[in-house]
């Protein structure tokens, strides 16, 4: 399965079992450089150790059009504001946009997985600074939750969607990765002790 422990829903595994019967990816036409000049851009404010901090993004509609819009629709809705990072692993990734500091999750509809494994020819690799969506081991499921990459794991690379890449605050990542992380008794591992808060997102279209 592609689920961790840690969570029912939404969540990239470290190691992802291998992939059976997937569709075939789409024919690539365009190299990344090409599909990533039209480029949009989202500021990422968040609490982290009692300070706001920043992360600027750019986001690649050519590259998952589906993921990026629905991603931009729900900033611009202030859907994310007051949302946390839930799960954190250090030299792996920072993972947030489904839950509020009280742990409730909120719902939103789910998109199509814009990844080479279920037929859609994504190119943009999960390397440091990455911004890419968690889903369950259902391919068409991912919603809300995204994950920033803290470090490269090219094994996600064709199994998730990515459709971003943090270019400025990369330090702001390794702070959020550097929390004290605890279990909870509803089986959630990884979760900061001290929630880092999602202040806003504000997205920039050229």
């Amino acid at each position: 399965m592609l689920l961790a422990a840690c969570t029912t829903t939404e969540a990239p595994e470290i190691t992802p079992a291998p992939a059976t019967s997937t569709p075939a990816p789409a024919e690539q036409t365009k190299s990344l450089e090409e599909l990533t000049q039209d480029k949009h851009y989202a500021e990422i404010t968040v609490n982290v150790n009692g300070e706001d901090k920043t992360m600027k993004a750019e986001l690649y509609p050519d590259v998952a059009p589906e993921t990026v819009a629905n991603f931009e629709k729900l900033a611009s809705e202030g859907f994310y504001d007051g949302l946390i990072f839930h799960r954190v692993i250090p030299d792996f990734m920072i993972q947030g946009g489904g839950y509020d500091e009280n742990m409730e999750e909120k719902p939103a509809d789910t998109i199509k997985g814009e990844f080479a494994s279920n037929g859609f020819e994504n190119p943009l690799k999960h390397t440091r600074g990455v911004l890419s969506m968690a889903r369950t081991n259902v391919p068409d499921s991912a919603s809300s939750q995204f994950f920033i990459m803290h470090a490269d794991a090219p094994h996600l690379d064709g199994e998730y969607a990515a459709f971003g890449k943090v270019t400025e605050g990369l330090e702001v990542i390794d702070e959020i990765a550097a929390v004290e992380t605890t279990s909870l008794s509803n089986g959630m591992s990884d979760v900061p002790v001290e929630p880092v808060v999602i202040k806003s997102i504000v997205i920039a279209v050229p």
